[in-house]
């Protein structure tokens, strides 16, 4: 069995970033509703969606399960646009270990493109926070470890380990009517990442919805070799069907060099945004349950306040899976 390091390897170590904001703020909402008004064109349900920008403290479930689960993470970055979350309720040993970093400074000189509402444009430059460590893992405040973490199970070496699938989208590609549905952007943004790394949409390497292992200086060859395309993915303030998902690009760089691990999608849940609606309430709940969860590392949810209305103790499920509040 591998050991679970409980202390980080100060010669080699790993961090984490989480990216992070609170849509419900006022002053978010009126600065976003501005620059909405200032796009000159009509904005796609993925980039005008208020669900986007909404918190609803994930973020300390998120926190405290790499706390608990994965204590040999250095430092836990949170990637911010202005004030980070309240740590107060946090323990002191897991306040230790976060650290800000804030868009001015890894846009740096790009800074004309903020403020930016756009995830796909923050995990473009997220790779540049200052005394960020080599080996990094990206994780959105909605995704949760919900067992412990061994570093081997997310680099083998250098090689980061990448859950997901190969997926066929060569027809998805050339169907311009899917280009409007809403729940295949992601599609989208996995072809125009593999296109830039030489890959065709017949086989793409399709993430799983978990903790992404990421290398700092994969990152910077990848911005230094594409620039164009790079400077062309953060002007987009909100989402645009023409970017492409940075760390999409990462993988298949990696994929294509020899440099990933490859496994299958057998150790996450992914509970979608109105799963469980209609009829079947309970068996959602069922997912979360100590039977069911018995398998899973990851747990992902993309609609914390949805699903708590189908499942009232949600968020005590959750908190028990992910290392409880005396984490």
């Amino acid at each position: 069995m591998k050991a679970l390091l409980t202390e980080f390897d100060a010669a080699d170590p790993i961090d984490a970033i989480i990216t992070w904001v609170d849509g419900n703020a006022p002053d978010h909402r009126a600065t976003r509703a501005r620059f909405m008004a200032q796009s000159g064109g009509p904005l796609g349900e993925n980039a005008r969606n208020p669900h986007r920008w909404e918190q609803s403290d994930e973020i300390y479930f998120c926190l405290r399960s790499i706390h608990h689960h994965a204590p040999w993470v250095r430092y836990i970055w949170l990637l911010v646009e202005g004030a980070g979350p309240d740590l107060d309720c946090l323990p002191e040993a897991l306040r230790a270990k976060v650290r800000i970093a804030r868009h001015s400074e890894v846009f740096g000189e790009y800074a004309a493109v903020l403020p930016t509402f756009n995830s796909l444009a923050i995990e473009s430059m997220m790779w540049r926070i200052e005394g960020l460590s080599e080996r990094f893992l990206y994780f959105n405040d909605d995704v949760f470890l919900t067992a412990p973490l061994a570093p081997q199970d997310m680099f083998e070496g250098e090689s980061p380990v990448l859950r997901g699938a190969w997926r066929d989208y060569a027809a998805l590609a050339d169907d311009s009517a899917a280009r409007d549905d809403p729940a295949l952007f992601n599609h989208f943004m996995q072809i125009n990442a593999a296109r830039l790394a030489d890959v065709a949409p017949g086989r793409v390497f399709a993430a799983a919805h978990v903790v992404h292992p990421m290398r700092r200086s994969v990152m910077q060859t990848l911005f230094e070799t594409h620039r164009a395309a790079f400077e062309a993915n953060i002007s987009h303030r909100f989402r645009d069907l023409s970017q492409f998902l940075p760390q999409g690009l990462h993988n298949h760089h990696c994929i294509g060099a020899g440099l990933a691990m490859l496994r299958q999608q057998t150790e996450h849940l992914h509970i979608k945004s109105g799963q469980g609606a209609g009829n079947a309430p309970a068996l959602t709940r069922g997912l979360l349950l100590a039977e069911a969860m018995a398998g899973v590392r990851f747990l992902c949810v993309n609609d914390l306040p949805q699903l708590e209305a189908l499942v009232p103790d949600a968020r005590a499920l959750i908190d028990r899976v992910t290392g409880g509040r005396a984490g």
